[in-house]
């Protein structure tokens, strides 16, 4: 009898152990996020496909314009063609096009290129509207959340799942709600157990 006892207490032991288990949150898992950079979209910000960027060349105001980045990473403009602006900055983007400028176009281009739009960010799983969505400049996982018209009845509201394109490719991390969003991330907001 002592010994069928011991057993059903053990057995509730691990049957507790392993429901409550299911309730934790997995611990937050950013560095290799944080690598590819955190905060407000600065300086540092990479160009994509999805940006749609603002080209003013000053004194030409037939090239000025807004142009979208497409699949190739690339902006076509007029007389010059496709410029490459992807994985560079918005400094690096007007340089290019000044070079392509001068050889034979424009005498002395001066080239400014601003970001118009970001590209869209993604937020998939427990939200009651997933799908693709503009980025707002300083957002968090959890207003990625707010427009995605909130949490669905199962979701795990403390933590989320963020992808994101590194310099050596995709990186995923687990991060709080308090996380910030960049363009381009996929956010995954995993279901609760209990």
């Amino acid at each position: 009898m002592n010994r069928r006892a011991l057993l059903t207490g053990m057995a509730t032991t691990v049957a507790t152990t392993i429901a409550l288990g299911g309730c934790l949150r997995p611990e937050y898992r950013t560095a290799l996020l944080d690598e590819t950079g955190t905060g407000s979209v600065g300086a540092a910000y990479s160009l994509a496909a999805g940006d749609k960027l603002r080209v003013i060349v000053f004194g030409q105001d037939n090239l000025s314009n807004i142009y979208a980045v497409d699949g190739a990473g690339r902006i076509a403009l007029p007389l010059i063609g496709p410029v490459k602006v992807a994985g560079g900055s918005t400094a690096q983007a007007a340089r290019a096009i000044e070079a392509r400028l001068r050889d034979g176009y424009v005498r002395e281009p001066h080239v400014t290129v601003e970001v118009e739009v970001y590209r869209p960010f993604f937020i998939l799983g427990e939200v009651t509207t997933s799908g693709q969505y503009p980025y707002v400049s300083g957002m968090t996982v959890e207003t990625a959340v707010a427009i995605a018209a909130g949490f669905g009845p199962r979701a795990a509201r403390d933590y989320a799942v963020v992808t994101r394109e590194g310099p050596t490719g995709l990186v995923s991390g687990i991060v709080p709600m308090t996380y910030p969003v960049r363009p381009g991330d996929t956010i995954v907001v995993k279901e609760r157990w209990f």
